[in-house]
């Protein structure tokens, strides 16, 4: 305990150095006094003008990713016990910050903390600004004969908003890091983080475009229109900064949500140019302001290759089951090594379909109770997914090649420190639900702390109730329902009784895995932090070694013996190239020699057989007069009561739980969570703990 201490003491004092370096970067004593300085020691025939940045902005996060896997591998050795007293205590203490405080549109729902950190954000944004403006302002200079004040000041804005952009950009790609190893430590993950990706996302766009707009007006005033057209080989070039705003406007425009959710693939494609715009970018500004949003590049890349290894593999579909409600339950098999918490999700990709589409999915299983076992969720509400479910629905296959990549999720199951838990889910937002009903489920076999559940559920339509049959393994694994303190309370809302007429079956296919498919096996970083920390940490330092190389013995020479300077392009050509190519080198070293380590546990998987039922699981929703089929059917029937033509009085029953710490969950359309977040931060209740589970970006 204590050595994870000092390491969450040392990632700290990193992270606030780092923040303050950022903070004194638009100040005078940073360009008069400590530039100077550090240039004079740092910017050496080996590194050139890139070596004070690298230390002091590339190097500090490079150094906290490394440090972060550590930290996290110490922590899976040593669990936390989340339903202890002292975790409990420190949990009230700390929820009046994660309590909502804004709750509106579009913004979405921030919590205390949330605020906090974006004011403080903000404040950032604005202290560089006026600090860039203020110095600016005080020493203009007159670019041409003639030049007027304002016309130079309006040139000064320009280039000073397009360094705010910067900003947001050294933060923008920490968020899409799906195994990141830094935001663990915040209590984050990524999926809960997209949000902060987009906020990043509009804001750079909204400076970058005015930056780009000021300099043509500039430009336009002074009659220098040829210099939009400039590739210099010594200094900026303008013609790189305009193609990266066509790239960036490009990316930015389908990520409007109506727009996404019409057009996903358009979406979906357009943002892979980010490649291109990180070149043309990095063209634009220098390898020096490179350096600045290198580091969160270079970790989101180190992440991107390991998923692009991972992805590369078929998974071996096991079954699919087919509800009436169009959605659907997949069962791979998986290697049963490493843990999966509740609510983690997969992106799924089939090639029959689409080859390069990936859609995230929720995983319903429990790692404890189904070891050898991933089941996923699928409601088709979307042109892939109604593919995919009249493909299974229509088709005799046998087998299926399908590629999975992750599984993504918390590090911790943290709801098991709650006395009680109330879930909140409408339609399709169940499906995270089921993963922690049936990890509790385990825990209480287990004689552990369990909190009492009250599963409060919204559907359309009474076929959709069947959701609830994904609460019962298809393979038959122990589900002992009535041990759990368990009230289901589901709520059709366009229909006022129960139909009559019978149900449509419930169908499960069975496949048959080809000998080439590979179980699914947790990411690199969650699976073994130290192999993610070796990686990140001699992939920096080969990048340094061969960036050192390159400047010293073939780019210094070039300057020193002549008057010529290296060419601008090339030199940030050079940069990121070492930079992708020592990720691509040593993440598959170290992927294929993992993928060697796990080889004989896969390969006892695979041998495993899979006894296949003589029957499906049926629903026990309609026809109650027919005989249920077992006595985990029979505990959820009791579990539960549907009520028809109503919606769920949200308030009623939260005013009616009971308990010192009840954790309120929420899944659902944006209008339930933010209505079970007003509540919460009403003050109806001060034991109401929310978290919204939301995977609609």
């Amino acid at each position: 305990m204590r050595n994870l201490t000092f390491l969450k003491i040392i990632f700290v004092l990193v992270f606030v150095g780092w923040i303050m370096v950022w903070i004194l970067l638009p100040t005078k004593v940073y360009k008069n006094t400590w530039n100077p300085k550090l240039e004079n020691k740092l910017n050496s025939t080996y590194f050139r003008e890139q070596g004070t940045n690298l230390l002091l902005f590339t190097f500090p996060v490079v150094f906290m990713g490394a440090l972060g896997c550590v930290y996290l591998h110490l922590r899976l050795q040593k669990p936390e016990n989340l339903s202890s007293k002292s975790g409990g205590t420190a949990n009230r203490r700390l929820s009046f910050l994660r309590r909502p405080f804004v709750v509106m549109s579009p913004i979405g729902i921030l919590t205390s903390m949330e605020l906090v950190f974006a004011l403080m954000f903000a404040a950032l944004l604005i202290w560089s600004l006026s600090n860039y403006l203020h110095i600016s302002f005080g020493h203009l200079h007159m670019h041409m004969e003639g030049e007027k004040v304002w016309q130079a000041k309006l040139r000064s804005v320009s280039l000073r908003a397009g360094y705010i952009g910067n900003i947001c950009w050294a933060f923008l790609f920490f968020p899409v890091t799906r195994a990141s190893s830094i935001l663990p430590l915040f209590g984050l993950t990524s999926e809960s983080s997209i949000k902060y990706h987009i906020w990043l996302g509009r804001v750079s766009m909204v400076l970058f475009a005015v930056h780009t707009i000021g300099f043509f007006i500039y430009w336009g005033i002074t009659d220098q229109m040829k210099e939009a057209l400039e590739w210099s080989k010594t200094y900026v070039s303008n013609v790189a900064g305009i193609i990266a705003s066509v790239i960036a406007l490009a990316m930015w425009v389908p990520s409007f949500p109506t727009f996404r959710r019409k057009m996903f693939a358009v979406f979906f494609y357009s943002h892979h140019l980010y490649t291109l715009y990180i070149l043309f970018y990095g063209i634009h500004v220098g390898v020096a302001y490179m350096c600045m949003i290198a580091p969160g590049i270079f970790l989101f890349l180190v992440d991107r290759h390991l998923r692009f290894l991972q992805s590369r593999q078929n998974a071996p579909l096991l079954s699919a089951r087919i509800l009436p409600c169009a959605a659907l339950e997949l069962n791979f098999a998986k290697t049963p090594s490493k843990p999966i918490n509740p609510t983690s999700i997969v992106y799924i990709n089939v090639p029959k379909i689409s080859k390069l589409q990936w859609h995230p999915f929720t995983v319903l299983s429990s790692c404890n109770m189904e070891k050898d076992i991933l089941r996923v969720a699928i409601k088709t509400e979307g042109s892939w997914t109604n593919k995919l479910y009249q493909q299974l629905s229509s088709s005799a296959l046998d087998h299926l090649n399908v590629s999975v990549e992750g599984p993504y999720g918390p590090s911790t199951s943290h709801f098991l420190r709650y006395s009680a838990l109330v879930l909140v889910s409408g339609g399709s937002g169940i499906t995270p639900f089921i993963s922690i009903i049936r990890e509790l489920i385990f825990q209480n076999q287990q004689e552990s702390h369990v909190p009492r559940v009250l599963l409060v559920c919204a559907f359309k339509n009474s076929v959709d109730l069947t959701m609830l049959d994904l609460m019962l393994s298809v393979f038959g694994s122990t589900t002992q329902i009535s041990n759990l303190q368990l009230q289901i309370e589901a709520y059709v809302t366009r229909e006022k009784e129960e139909p009559r007429d019978s149900e449509k079956p419930i169908q499960t296919k069975w496949f048959k895995p080809a000998l080439s498919d590979t179980p699914i096996s947790v990411v690199l970083g969650p699976n073994n932090w130290l192999c993610l920390a070796a990686i990140i940490s001699s992939s920096f330092l080969m990048f340094l070694l061969l960036l050192g190389i390159i400047t010293r013995y073939y780019i210094y020479p070039i300057e020193n013996n002549s008057d010529e300077v290296y060419h601008w392009t090339f030199k940030v050509l050079w940069f990121l190239f070492l930079l992708f190519a020592v990720i691509c080198i040593c993440s598959s070293a170290v992927f294929l020699w993992w993928k060697k380590q796990n080889t004989f546990e896969s390969k006892q998987v695979m041998n495993v057989e899979v006894p296949t039922p003589t029957r499906s699981p049926g629903s026990w929703i309609y026809g109650s007069e027919r005989e249920l089929e077992s006595l985990p059917h029979q505990s959820l029937v009791q579990a539960t009561n549907v009520h028809f033509g109503v919606r769920p009085d949200l308030k009623s029953k939260f005013s009616d739980c009971k308990g010192k710490d009840i954790g309120v969950l929420v899944c659902g359309p944006r209008n339930m969570r933010h209505e079970v977040a007003r509540i919460c931060s009403s003050g109806l209740a001060d034991n109401l703990h929310f978290e919204s589970i939301s995977f609609a970006w």
